[in-house]
């Protein structure tokens, strides 16, 4: 079948020739939408050294890194809906979501590559504000790209399993660019000893890293370009944004499973947020690794994540999402957990190479877990988008993605905050970070080590609690998408 036979079945009904499942994407389409994923992970895996790098190397304190970050993601978030609603008004002659993802791809590669090139000799209080701004501009224009990317990955297809294989591609897609990014950073812009610690790298890696991006960013959206045209667009032109946005807010968040899966991640994400800030930290001066050896634990995550793929699919067909999540989340816990007390309690001290194998053990523990939800929760904010559309007759895959992307980006900036926060508390002193030779007091290890793994543990155990109401079984998208069928059906009648 054609893809805009395909697609036009989609919204008139099912059509003949068309599957149980409804509209597949062929495996082309998903490779190079797969390819998109290369922006989000550029950023996160850039947005790893911003703490470090101005805190450790620039000498910021930690509480002021904490608010520039917090500040400019929680701004940053507030704009995902009106993103979100502008991606879902959108008619082009050039396909489903993609003039935005063409203004947000450009935009971000320029304001990733001055973020890390801050003016030289800036006072802190300046340093502070070009903080907030680029860091805030950097994820504005990520977003453009990305809520359009995520809601496009969500119509792709209506079938239940379908969208867990498309999640599945664009998470590969994800981990291959940064196992790219990491492995550019470690071998040739931070090695040896003291890698880390020296400024002159950061500006022409933030720059190199933005026209990977970039390019990734355009192929994967030339790529997709005859698929997402074919897909069904808004009918009638949108209303006014200020107009429409608060309704469609309102309308979005009268539904339980949005609230359930938005409360959860901003739960979540505050703890990976927390966690996140504190791990060059960690690794630096309580694990005592070399640059060459960080790079280790990034790939040991992605090994994890990468066995976490096929598990995850088996997984999902033998259990309901629901359950593949709380799953990860228990793993998540273990890896964060496990290692990092024993450490504190002083039970287990390694440093260097011969922390490396415990280190290790834990990330493919972590990974796995991050895998499993990974794949499972963008599934679930789709299935959730449905039944928004069959309970008030409207499609809203901007906005409900942008919610998942609003409840991420805003934990992730308090949990920043609350990074920087314990960075100060603790006393770390500021003359360690530009000295390889550094000795930092014990005592302050040791909360760091605590408030990288158990802290962050305890927000993932509360952030399952809120996630423990949801209640889309595969029968009941089933029963879903069965109605929405029906009723397109019945509309197309009326039209003719």
């Amino acid at each position: 079948m054609a893809i805009a036979e395909e697609a036009g079945a989609i919204a008139g009904g099912a059509a003949a020739g068309e599957t149980a499942g409804g509209l597949r994407p062929p495996a082309s389409v998903k490779f190079f939408y797969s390819v998109g994923q290369t922006v989000e992970s550029g950023y996160i895996a850039v947005n790893g050294f911003i703490f470090f790098y101005y805190t450790a190397v620039l000498g910021l304190s930690g509480s002021m890194v904490g608010l520039a970050v917090a500040i400019s993601m929680c701004v940053d978030a507030a704009l995902d809906p009106i993103i979100g609603s502008w991606s879902d008004g959108v008619r082009s002659k050039y396909g489903r979501r993609l003039p935005l993802m063409l203004i947000g791809a450009p935009m971000t590669m320029i304001t990733m590559g001055l973020l890390l090139a801050p003016p030289a000799a800036l006072s802190p209080f300046l340093l502070f504000v070009w903080l907030t701004v680029m860091k805030g501009a950097f994820r504005a224009f990520a977003s453009v790209y990305n809520i359009p990317y995520f809601a496009l990955g969500g119509e792709m297809s209506d079938d239940y399993n379908e969208r867990s294989k498309i999640v599945a591609w664009r998470l590969l897609g994800g981990i291959v660019a940064t196992v790219a990014i990491t492995w550019i950073a470690f071998t040739y812009f931070f090695p040896g000893k003291g890698g880390l610690q020296k400024p002159e790298p950061y500006p022409q890696f933030g720059w190199s890293i933005g026209a990977l991006v970039f390019v990734c960013a355009m192929i994967a959206t030339v790529g997709v370009w005859r698929y997402a045209k074919a897909l069904p667009q808004p009918q009638a032109k949108a209303a006014p944004m200020t107009h429409r946005l608060l309704p469609e807010m309102i309308e979005v968040f009268r539904n339980p499973s949005f609230r359930i899966l938005f409360l959860s991640m901003l739960v979540f994400a505050s703890a990976a947020g927390a966690h996140n800030a504190l791990n060059f930290h960690n690794y630096v001066f309580v694990w005592k690794l070399q640059p060459e050896m960080i790079q280790f634990m990034t790939y040991s995550a992605l090994a994890g994540l990468t066995v976490g793929v096929p598990v995850a699919a088996a997984l999902l067909r033998a259990f309901e999402k629901k359950t593949v999540v709380a799953m990860g989340f228990s793993l998540l816990v273990l890896g964060w957990v496990a290692l990092p007390v024993i450490r504190a309690a002083g039970l287990y001290a390694p440093a260097g190479l011969d922390a490396l194998p415990a280190l290790i053990a834990t990330q493919l523990v972590v990974g796995l877990g991050l895998g499993l939800a990974y794949i499972a929760y963008p599934s679930m904010m789709a299935d959730a988008a449905e039944e928004h559309e069959l309970m008030f007759g409207a499609r809203r895959e901007g906005l409900y993605f942008s919610g998942l992307g609003f409840a991420g980006k805003a934990a992730a900036g308090v949990g920043t905050m609350v990074g920087g926060f314990a960075i100060d508390l603790l006393r770390f002193p500021k003359s360690a970070g530009r000295s390889p030779d550094a000795v930092v007091d014990e005592s302050v290890l040791q909360g760091l080590v605590i408030a990288w793994g158990p802290f962050s543990a305890a927000l993932v155990v509360l952030g399952a609690l809120i996630f423990a109401p949801y209640a889309i079984s595969r029968a009941r998208h089933g029963e879903i998408i069965t109605e929405l069928r029906r009723r397109r059906l019945r509309e197309a009648a009326a039209a003719t």
